[in-house]
């Protein structure tokens, strides 16, 4: 698996160049290693909504605006998230055509979350996998994940909260339309937490779990101008629904 650790300048940025690494491991050739372990942070604090998230009924508009914290919806599903500093995000590309179950969702959500979780066991952290795509640690959620499947490829990414500040979350949040179960109604600052591990702890633990042996040389820049431009700066994209 190829490594790429690289924030760039803005949320909204970044959001571009995980979709533009979904392109690129699609437009390989067959045998060519195309399976990407991404790992990035946000400077400064941003909302991520899904796909198809419906941005009044989970994000606090006006509150983002008077903040100058930017609304982006990403190109994979589930609900809306907060990140900004002490917020680790990470992505993984994976192959179908090596491995054909990833093309099943439920199959995907488990061996991505299996493997994430026995990452973060490596820096000493309880990780149980629970609701549909989250990680929790003595019951609390530090971890939201989501996913987009093309026809050869799975996208997978998500959150991993170690030193972030959690009152950003009902600040920009509402309480969510959806929840697990386990959730059992809790708020915001009663169900999420930060994991007691380093950034580079975290970091490193990921690489290996992944296998992450070399460096993407050249990660696709111009796709993701492209895509910044056309779609995750406009406001006919972030808040068509």
């Amino acid at each position: 698996m190829l490594l790429l650790d690289l924030t760039l300048d803005s949320a909204a940025a970044n959001v571009a160049l995980d979709e533009a690494l979904l392109t690129w491991a699609e437009s390989q050739e067959d045998g060519e290693d195309n399976e990407i372990l991404r790992l990035w942070e946000c400077q400064t604090p941003a909302v991520i909504i899904g796909r198809s998230s419906r941005v009044g009924s989970e994000v606090f508009v006006e509150r983002c605006r008077d903040s100058g914290v930017p609304i982006i919806r990403r190109c994979s599903g589930g609900a809306a998230i907060v990140v900004g500093p002490g917020c680790l995000m990470y992505a993984v590309v994976l192959d179908i055509v090596k491995s054909p179950h990833l093309a099943m969702i439920d199959s995907a959500h488990q061996f991505v979350l299996e493997r994430l979780a026995q990452a973060i066991r490596r820096t000493a952290v309880p990780v149980e996998v629970e609701g549909h795509s989250d990680l929790t640690t003595r019951g609390r959620k530090f971890s939201g994940n989501s996913l987009r499947v093309t026809r050869s490829q799975v996208l997978y990414h998500g959150t991993i909260l170690y030193d972030f500040d959690l009152n950003l979350v009902p600040r920009y949040l509402c309480e969510p339309p959806r929840q697990p179960d386990y959730r059992d109604r809790r708020h915001h600052r009663e169900f999420i937490c930060n994991v007691s591990a380093s950034p580079a702890a975290l970091r490193q633990a990921l690489v290996e779990q992944w296998q992450a042996r070399a460096d993407l040389e050249t990660w696709p820049q111009s796709q993701t101008d492209e895509l910044l431009e056309q779609k995750y700066s406009v406001d006919s994209w972030n808040f068509s629904r």
